[in-house]
């Protein structure tokens, strides 16, 4: 490759990003479409392999995805939405808990005497205020309701997610096909593999980790439902969600269910089944879920994961975010491709 070819890639590589930048808010549905049509791909070559022809495997899988999104958005985030209501209704009751349990419980144990620290004055604060935060989302909807720019938004992604995402499904391979016949030939082994490096990092954390989450939050809100907790559901969602840190998901869980059970119940009996139930859902994620959803290949840190959907919120806002995990992947495989490059050269053996 000549200089000349070298800085024009270069240039190449800034324009995209700009324009990246310009039609962040254009291309998310279709970016959310890739995405989803991406997860929903092997799915539809499994089915294939069963000598299904590709446009009746197209349809199956795009059927289940399209109601599995029609059941979250009709049944389960109205029902996240009422119990985040029923727990910010809790809030001024935290105060009263935090003076006749808490600190009695701190100054006996540790000797310490707690005076004068304003619990009067928040706890006024949050009764007069938290039937406002409960009422945030319907503030909301209702400046929604009258910009017509963010209801066309809305519509777009409502009609254009489900349409983009079943032709993309329908013409994938043949899509990347045709990306991979425009490489050129003297670099394509070399691109090919790092794409399929690239495959692999995503494939472990879109496919593996996220069904995985999804496995945890239904298993962590059912036991907490079992256990008796009230806000089982929003609970086990929460705890679902930030289990891509090992370990984060039940310290998160085990930390807002035994608060909320404790205030739910006031006993200890109940802190004990909250406990069981995430050590029970730790041990089936150790010994069965992992090795299943997500196998022993090295994809993402969890660090990395966290640090690459910050800054991707910080630079292009929800596009960032759904092009962070995508870019983090890229990089990584890079690097690692960089490194190989350096430990075998003869600088680094000097």
């Amino acid at each position: 490759m000549t200089d000349a070819q070298k800085w024009l890639m270069l240039a190449c590589i800034f324009l995209g990003a700009w324009l990246l930048y310009l039609l962040a808010p254009v291309l998310t549905p279709f970016l959310i479409a890739g995405l989803l049509a991406y997860l929903g791909d092997p799915l539809v070559d499994r089915l294939e392999l069963k000598k299904l022809s590709r446009s009746l495997a197209v349809v199956l899988v795009f059927a289940v995805m399209l109601f599995t999104g029609l059941l979250l958005l009709l049944i389960l985030i109205p029902a996240l939405q009422q119990q985040l209501i029923a727990v910010l209704s809790l809030i001024p009751r935290v105060v009263p808990w935090l003076q006749e349990v808490v600190i009695p419980w701190v100054s006996a144990t540790f000797d310490i005497r707690i005076e004068n620290i304003g619990l009067d004055a928040l706890q006024n604060l949050l009764a007069g205020n938290w039937q406002d935060i409960g009422n945030l989302l319907g503030m909301l909807l209702g400046k929604i309701g009258h910009s017509g720019q963010l209801v066309f938004a809305w519509l777009a992604y409502l009609v254009l997610v489900p349409v983009v995402t079943f032709y993309l499904l329908r013409d994938w391979d043949l899509l990347v096909q045709q990306v991979r016949d425009l490489i050129p030939r003297k670099i394509e082994p070399l691109v090919s593999k790092l794409t399929m490096e690239c495959d692999q990092v995503l494939a472990e954390f879109l496919r593996g980790q996220l069904l995985l989450m999804m496995a945890l939050a239904v298993m962590y809100s059912i036991g907490l439902w079992l256990a008796g907790l009230e806000f089982a559901l929003l609970v086990g969602m929460l705890s679902g969600l930030v289990s891509f840190v090992p370990y984060l998901g039940a310290i998160v869980g085990i930390g807002v269910a035994g608060v909320l059970a404790f205030m739910q119940f006031q006993d200890f009996i109940h802190l004990f089944y909250v406990a069981l139930v995430f050590g029970i859902g730790q041990s089936i994620e150790g010994m069965l879920l992992s090795p299943i959803l997500v196998g022993d290949r090295i994809g993402l840190h969890p660090v990395a994961v966290i640090f690459a959907v910050m800054a991707g919120a910080q630079l292009f806002g929800f596009f960032g975010v759904l092009l962070a995990l995508p870019v983090a992947a890229i990089i990584v495989v890079l690097l690692r491709h960089l490194r190989s490059v350096y430990t075998e050269s003869s600088f680094y053996t000097l």
